[in-house]
């Protein structure tokens, strides 16, 4: 039934008279750890829009399925879009090695100060899946609502951190007391001994919970990489404020059919920002 009303809602705003295909274009702006390639994309016909950042989750990038789809579904509606890849990511500088999620923090700074400073833009709200949903609760509480909208967390991975200090990454154990220089993890990425010292004592719920804009999460029922109670804990602390969605047959990366999660982050951004 989901899928259908979300079919129907996007097939009509496809159909908008005044609406066409996504006008993006390749930018490059100043990160944390140098440049992040990004891809702004931009409503057609329009002098002034609400502007969505959309972060990517660990080892992905900015051309996810499931993220262009969400940045063509919000064109669609008259809203503006840039993802980016982090820090080590994609297209972007830096090394994966020396990425953590402090500084990928950063880098979504970067990008909100960059946004704003676009001609048009009325208001700038934040999405992001697995450790981008993390990055994007923290720096929703670190600034909060004033600066920052409204956000979308997809299968946010809190679980990082418990992992961090459980010494364990894809399945693979290492020594959380003495961690090494880094930790190969697959296809020759190395993990940092950084990333796993920050992560071990990373205030994920406590800096979160300073937000209180509107929250959307959304996530998965299979989710074997974080579990749904990690979204469960998110919905407590924004106080039942943040409404969620929790999808039935659905894993982490909703490789099910990333279009349900796409429509619906891109139906609750429509609701808060048009």
């Amino acid at each position: 039934m989901l899928k259908f009303l979300f079919g129907l809602i996007l097939a009509a705003l496809w159909l908008l008279p005044s609406v066409t295909f996504a006008q993006s274009r390749n930018v490059w702006i100043d990160g944390d750890h140098g440049r992040l390639s990004a891809v702004i994309q931009t409503p057609d016909g329009q002098n002034s829009y609400p502007l969505v950042v959309i972060c990517h989750g660990f080892t992905a990038n900015k051309n996810q399925p499931m993220l262009v789809k969400l940045a063509d579904y919000l064109e669609a509606a008259g809203i503006a879009s840039i993802r980016f890849d982090f820090n080590g990511h994609g297209e972007s500088e830096g090394r994966f090695q020396d990425m953590t999620v402090p500084n990928e923090i950063e880098d979504v700074k970067h990008v909100i100060e960059y946004a704003r400073d676009m001609r048009g833009v009325t208001s700038v709200s934040v999405a992001g899946h697995s450790q981008g949903g993390v990055v994007t609760s923290m720096v929703a509480g670190q600034l909060g609502s004033a600066e920052i909208k409204s956000i979308a967390l997809m299968a946010p991975a809190a679980v990082l951190r418990d992992d961090a200090i459980r010494g364990l990454l894809f399945g693979k154990q290492y020594d959380s007391i003495n961690i090494p220089e880094y930790t190969e993890i697959f296809d020759g990425l190395k993990l940092g001994r950084n990333y796993v010292l920050t992560a071990q004592n990373l205030p994920i719920y406590e800096t979160a919970e300073n937000y209180d804009g509107p929250v959307f999460i959304v996530h998965g029922l299979i989710d074997t990489v974080v579990p749904y109670t990690y979204a469960l804990r998110y919905q407590e602390i924004y106080h039942g404020g943040a409404e969620l969605e929790l999808l039935e047959g659905f894993d982490h990366s909703f490789t099910q059919d990333v279009s349900v999660p796409a429509g619906l982050v891109a139906d609750y951004f429509i609701r808060q920002l048009k």
